[in-house]
């Protein structure tokens, strides 16, 4: 670990410009680097905070092929609609770049060649699967097959979604492509290859006996579990219409790799930035004194980990990160989230139907923060934290000292008196507070951060519940001028301490507390010993967090159970056919319309009804298994059809004489086959 660095560079994983950004991306990424780069801004450090657009690879070009539109037009679209949700959720970025810049199509362009030259590369002629039929070999995403290490039929070429595997698309069994849908066929192709074995004993020494005690453990032990497994070369270059050109002879049609190109544009965005505020970016990625942070999710471990660690070393002139903190997965109501499926909470859609509640769901996120292992969002969850914890401890602190302080003293701090060793406790215990919250920050736990200002909150709640001002007013005036004096430096010092997490609150606390956002810094709250003073006039109070009602939350439940029954119905695959009947086999059963005149419960079975059913040439008895859906009541006089040629049978010492037909719906819930068209009489034959 780098102690007292001059500056820090901190770098949020570039979000595919093939789709919104939803909660998981917030949760993984986007809110724990905010948190650290705002953290950091406050207490004055020289801060890069660097992201932006991933906009070459496959994910594009497929998604460019789905819409019919040009990869270009995608990443137009989705850019917009990522960087706006950055905006709306307060994401701080002091840079939020684009891949396809030519800022970055020159950085990129530039690392390749020095490495080339510096004979880094292995240049080899391999085979690739190829779609002859489409006339393009097929980059891994363009490929799926069934994965050599777990069955799974759905494997990508480059990594199997269910079991975790890294593979490459020549291990998939039975591959086919995406594009046309034929078996590929394997075709020669040359490509540049960085050799990762060689950098086995840097890594070793770097990663394995040099941070073992700073890193997550998920992180070290997926770094630990790939070195050990063993290092191979690693193609830098894909034959693809779509991204960087492969900037030497001999590679026209080749593109560089996305997760070659991709990394640089920390680097390429911090070189536009650095131009636009007049500063040297070369101090932030070759200066000894700077430390590199990496924040990005579990899926790309290995990337910033080995293979770009690898190129920057290769390079030489590069600094390599400090820390590399990712996190697990966030999972949505119990359910892998899944772009594919709409099986998400988009940002730009919460917003719509949760205006001005941003941190909301940033606490509710950080609260919940996939830290360690994965972890589960459900609105129910989000919907006590805001209520239980965010309005009902945060809010009604400051709440109650703005209004107090109003109705006392027209807003006015008042000068306190002398001070009782309750407050010294209390404002003492407030001043300990910045070093602790730092502690977990600087860890990378932020969840334990947040529980910390929390904290504030409830030390300001307990205060005021022990000294009940509004009771002493009567009694001991001059007395509650101090009392409401410290509960105003808490409620100061909670406008400072939230900002990492919470900035909208904070912004809007500043405002009432009529505080301008330079006024404080981090550090100043333990080092004041007055942080409102005395006769400065605050404003009126506000919410700061509505509750929010069962009716919204049920609204978002409804709205996922909708998506998953549209997912069902959409992947739902039909029985293969049964082996082939003849003419004379269908002329066999007898199928009639009827209708159910009686039905109860059959003693001691739930899953059993007897019915009595009318069939147009008799009414007879039938047992069908159909309790655990329909109620008795719910399907006297239905309209059925019956096949009543079926040979009877006893059940449970009942004969049922024939078989109510039915299917399930998308939900699996049965459903009758039933005739709806009017003027069908009982009996009718169905031929």
């Amino acid at each position: 670990m780098l102690e007292n660095p001059k500056r820090y560079t901190i770098t949020a994983a570039l979000p595919y410009t093939n789709g919104p950004i939803h909660i998981g991306h917030l949760a993984g990424v986007y809110v724990p680097s905010d948190i650290y780069a705002r953290y950091l801004r406050l207490q004055g450090k020289d801060v890069a905070f660097m992201c932006g657009s991933d906009e070459h690879g496959v994910a594009i070009s497929m998604k460019a092929k789905k819409e019919g539109i040009t990869p270009q037009e995608v990443i137009d679209k989705y850019d917009g609609i990522i960087r706006q949700s950055f905006l709306d959720f307060g994401i701080s970025f002091d840079n939020y770049s684009r891949t396809s810049a030519k800022i970055h199509h020159d950085t990129a362009s530039d690392f390749f060649r020095k490495l080339y030259d510096d004979g880094k590369f292995i240049e080899e002629t391999t085979e690739q699967l190829y779609d002859a039929k489409a006339d393009q070999f097929l980059a891994d995403r363009f490929v799926t097959g069934t994965c050599p290490k777990c069955g799974n039929e759905e494997a990508y070429g480059d990594q199997c979604e269910k079991c975790g595997s890294s593979l490459n698309a020549t291990d998939l069994i039975n591959p086919k492509s995406t594009i046309t849908g034929e078996t590929p066929i394997l075709k020669e192709t040359k490509h540049w290859f960085l050799p990762l074995n060689e950098y086995d004993a840097f890594l070793r020494e770097w990663i394995l006996e040099g941070h073992k005690n700073d890193w997550k453990p998920n992180v070290y032990g997926q770094v630990k579990s790939w070195v050990d497994g063993g290092l191979e070369p690693r193609a830098v270059t894909r034959d693809l219409d779509w991204g960087i050109d492969v900037p030497v002879e001999g590679a026209e049609g080749k593109k560089l790799y996305v997760w070659f190109d991709a990394p640089i544009g920390y680097i390429s965005a911090t070189k536009e930035w650095a131009a636009k505020e007049g500063k040297d970016w070369e101090l932030y990625w070759k200066d000894q004194d700077t430390k590199l942070v990496h924040f990005i999710g579990k899926d790309n471990i290995v990337f910033h980990c080995i293979i770009f660690p690898a190129m920057l070393k290769a390079e030489g002139s590069y600094i390599l990160p400090d820390n590399v903190p990712a996190n697990e997965f966030l999972n949505l109501e119990g359910s892998k989230l899944s772009t594919s499926k709409n099986w998400a909470v988009w940002l730009h859609e919460y917003l719509q139907d949760f205006p001005d509640k941003q941190d909301a769901l940033r606490y509710a996120l950080t609260a919940n923060a996939p830290e360690t292992k994965d972890n589960d969002f459900t609105w129910k969850d989000f919907q006590a934290r805001n209520n239980n914890e965010l309005a009902a401890i945060y809010g009604n602190f400051i709440n109650r000292v703005v209004v107090l302080t109003n109705k006392y003293y027209n807003g006015v701090v008042p000068t306190p008196n002398e001070f009782t060793e309750i407050d010294e406790q209390t404002l003492t215990e407030l001043k300990a507070y910045p070093a602790v919250i730092s502690s977990s920050i600087e860890r990378y736990r932020f969840r334990e951060a947040l529980a910390e200002v929390m904290n504030v909150a409830r030390l300001g709640n307990k205060y005021l519940a022990d000294e009940e001002p509004w009771k002493m007013v009567k009694e001991s005036p001059e007395r509650v001028k101090t009392q409401m004096y410290v509960a105003l430096q808490i409620a100061t010092a909670l406008s400072v301490l939230c900002e990492p997490f919470l900035p909208f609150t904070s912004t809007k606390l500043k405002s009432i507390l009529k505080l301008t956002d330079s006024e404080l810094n981090w550090n100043d709250i333990s080092k004041k010993t007055e942080l409102i003073p005395s006769n400065h006039q605050i404003g009126q109070a506000e919410i700061l967090f509505a509750q929010i009602d069962d009716a919204e939350i049920q609204k978002q439940i409804d709205k996922l159970e909708a998506t998953k029954t549209a997912n069902k119905m959409e992947n739902a695959k039909a029985e293969p056919q049964k082996e082939t009947a003849t003419f004379d086999d269908f002329t066999k059963l007898d199928i009639r319309v009827g209708t159910i005149l009686e039905a109860e419960k059959m003693p001691k079975a739930n899953k059993l009804l007897v019915l009595k059913v009318d069939t147009g040439i008799d009414v007879r008895t039938i047992v069908s298994g159909i309790a655990e859906h329909f109620s008795p009541e719910e399907i006297i006089g239905k309209r059925v059809t019956v096949l009543v040629n079926l040979a009877p049978r006893a059940l449970r010492g009942v004969e049922s004489a024939g078989m109510i037909l039915m299917t399930n719906n998308a939900e699996g819930k049965l459903v009758f086959v039933n005739p709806d068209a009017e003027g069908v009489l009982n009996g009718t034959l169905i031929s």
